[in-house]
């Protein structure tokens, strides 16, 4: 059943308990009346008794009908035509247009016509009509009084007509401005819900707030962005919110100036619109994530560096490769003096760095398409650990520590190998005592699987963590600065997330694999 519908059945159960009421006060008022014998004193009652007992008949039939209302609900053109019939009755019985019961009649047309409508509710004037004239020619005939109620009686009938097509008329109106009504209603929550959907589902945060900082509204993207769990954590005043809001107010020209509203959390751009609703003012607050904004910028940005290497890789390398030969074989000259020699090691060394730039570069322009394994990272861990112990230096020690069991996860094992590569020797490029821990267990709290890079060194400045992972950043002469870069790049493309951690003494590189289920 539609809303519609619904809607009009509940009118039509509140106009018909309304008539019902009104049936029963008739009822109770006719009951007064005899129980207080004025009837004999206004009324010309062809039957005194019978009046009387008629009067109660009627109150007693208007409860029980009221009792069994839901019954009746859905026979109104009944209903209405037993009261007709039972008001005709003691119209007659009342003395006729004398009595004034005429428009008791009028009104049950007016009722029942807002109930039925059409010609069957034409039909219920008809009878009422009908039956004043019956009632009002038999009176006159017995009275002997020559006709003189039939134009009174003729008045009331035409008026039960016209009462009846006004009311149909008005209820008409009413039933079109409500169905109106109610599709813009239905259109109004469908836009409602639609712009709830699109709220939801966006990328950038949004916040509305009153003047004096009370969340009225936040997306998920918002609670993400600042790292909260409800409306009721977000403080626009702790997340220096307020302090951008009042650089925008003194000059909306100048854009606000980036937030992070937690620790290692993104780069917020913040914007500002007021709203003005009723006597209320309200601050529409957008938050832009500028660290996926410029992290797409660079992927752009090393995708078209990348193609350019990949046509010039042979012009590079060729050259490059003569100009370290030339080098090996000078520092093979006899002749050669220690400052000289010197140099040659410089021009050889700076070609590796160069060597190594060119094939970082590369291997970003030409890198396969990640190919998952269902993989156990604990036997993994130990595997890999096996295999490069051997190529380490004499005082660098790698060492791992798992948790018993199996934990698994999805992950290409060729590039979580050139990940955990580029990390162990970061990590020892850094190691005070030369040694770097791999750490697998399960988080806790998420379920999911964690693989830990953990050194001794001196850990990464605060001021140099936003540009950890951009590429080509190094703070080492001999860096290329595309290690970790690859690495979050490799990490992503496998559905994982690669994150730094600082500790009280040493450096920590996390990297948080998806749940085996949640991969196809």
């Amino acid at each position: 059943m539609s809303r519609e519908t619904d809607a009009s059945l509940l009118r039509a159960e509140a106009v018909l308990r309304l008539y019902h009421l009104y049936r029963i006060v008739i009822g109770l008022a006719l009951v007064v009346l005899i129980s207080s014998d004025l009837d004999q004193q206004w009324l010309r009652t062809v039957d005194g008794q019978l009046f009387r007992q008629s009067s109660w008949a009627y109150l007693a039939i208007n409860v029980v009908l009221a009792l069994s209302q839901r019954y009746w609900r859905s026979h109104a053109f009944a209903l209405a035509l037993l009261d007709i019939l039972a008001l005709g009755g003691l119209f007659f019985l009342a003395g006729g247009i004398a009595s004034g019961m005429g428009s008791l009649l009028v009104v049950t047309v007016g009722v029942s016509n807002v109930l039925i409508r059409g010609r069957r509710g034409l039909l219920i004037a008809a009878l009422a009509a009908i039956a004043l004239l019956l009632a009002t020619g038999y009176l006159d005939l017995r009275r002997g009084d020559g006709g003189s109620g039939y134009v009174q009686a003729a008045g009331l009938g035409t008026l039960c007509f016209a009462t009846a097509l006004l009311v149909q008329g008005l209820v008409r109106r009413l039933l079109d401005s409500q169905a109106l009504a109610e599709t813009r209603a239905t259109a109004v929550a469908e836009l409602e819900a639609l712009n709830a959907l699109i709220l939801e589902r966006m990328r950038t945060g949004i916040l509305v707030f009153d003047t004096e900082y009370r969340v009225l509204l936040a997306n998920p993207a918002a609670r993400r962005l600042l790292g909260v769990d409800d409306d009721t954590a977000i403080t626009p005043l702790t997340s220096g919110l307020a302090q951008r809001l009042e650089e925008w107010e003194r000059n909306p020209s100048i854009r606000p100036a980036t937030l992070r509203a937690y620790a290692n959390g993104p780069s917020l751009q913040p914007t500002f619109a007021r709203l003005q609703q009723g006597e209320g003012e309200r601050i529409l607050t957008f938050l832009e994530d500028v660290s996926r904004i410029a992290q797409q910028a660079q992927q752009l940005k090393l995708a078209s560096l990348g193609r350019l290497t990949a046509g010039i890789a042979h012009e590079i390398r060729n050259p490059l490769g003569a100009i370290s030969h030339a080098a090996q074989l000078l520092q093979e000259s006899e002749e050669l003096t220690t400052p000289d020699r010197r140099l040659a090691q410089i021009i050889q060394d700076q070609s590796r760095r160069m060597n190594r730039v060119v094939e970082n570069v590369l291997q970003l322009s030409r890198r396969r398409q990640s190919a998952p394994q269902l993989i156990d990272l604990r036997y993994w861990a130990h595997r890999f650990a096996g295999e490069l112990r051997p190529t380490l230096p004499a005082g660098q020690t790698l060492h791992v520590k798992t948790e018993p069991g199996t934990l698994q996860t999805h992950m290409d094992p060729h590039q979580l190998g050139q990940i955990l590569t580029n990390l162990v020797q970061n990590g020892l490029r850094y190691s005070v005592t030369g040694q770097v821990w791999l750490s697998v267990y399960r988080d806790p709290e998420s379920d999911l699987p964690i693989l830990d890079v953990v050194d001794d060194g001196p850990g990464v400045a605060a001021e140099q963590l936003d540009h950890l992972f951009e590429p080509f950043f190094t703070t080492e002469n001999k860096g290329t600065g595309l290690g970790l870069y690859i690495s979050r790049e490799l990490c992503e493309s496998n559905q994982a997330r690669l994150g730094y951690h600082p500790l009280a003494s040493g450096s920590c590189f996390r990297i948080t694999f998806a749940h085996p289920r949640t991969m196809s």
